[in-house]
């Protein structure tokens, strides 16, 4: 009789009994099935692919061992607790990553950088701003003047000068947040 025809039960049997090709067998009938459980769980590719490997790493480790009754229930436990054992180290991991981020000198308070190099760096970053976001930015922000003011003399709606205004600062936000970042590392 051919591995591949074999009941599932049969082929945990031979497993058991040392059988690569039973092994094998078992590996391409749920491999499949298990991978797209996984991925519709983590959206992962290679944490599911992972899952599903140790799996069956799993499975070939305790052949001797095991006693199932029913193989498909049996595999969709093993990788449902190596997926919670997963997520559960994923959120340690996050946490401890935002707790060493937290504790990082990026952190310090604004009043603490000093001003004038500060505003040296934003003045060259509005520098590469386009012609019409730089100017809204320098007025409105540098000088301090209202931005329906700015908008009046630039002969533009309040609305495009409103966003000249976002463009800039979500540039600036994002430029100035590298420069820091290179400054303090």
């Amino acid at each position: 009789m051919s591995v591949l025809a074999l009941e599932d039960i049969e082929l945990i049997k031979r497993i058991g009994e040392d059988d690569h090709q039973a092994f094998t067998a078992l590996y391409d009938r749920y491999w499949d099935r298990l991978y797209a459980s996984a991925y519709f769980h983590l959206k992962d590719a290679a944490a599911a692919e992972e899952l599903v490997q140790d799996v069956f790493v799993t499975i070939w480790q305790k052949r001797r061992e095991l006693v199932i009754q029913s193989l498909q229930p049996y595999l969709a436990a093993m990788l449902r607790y190596a997926i919670y054992r997963h997520l559960d180290s994923s959120r340690r991991r996050r946490e401890h990553l935002r707790k060493v981020a937290d504790a990082a000198p990026l952190t310090q308070a604004p009043e603490e950088i000093d001003e004038k190099l500060l505003l040296e760096m934003v003045g060259r970053l509005s520098d590469q701003l386009p012609e019409k976001c730089s100017l809204v930015f320098r007025a409105s922000k540098l000088q301090d003047r209202a931005l329906g003011e700015v908008a009046r003399e630039m002969g533009i709606s309040l609305k495009t000068a409103e966003a000249h205004l976002s463009k800039a600062l979500k540039s600036i936000r994002i430029s100035l947040g590298r420069a820091l970042h290179l400054f303090f590392w």
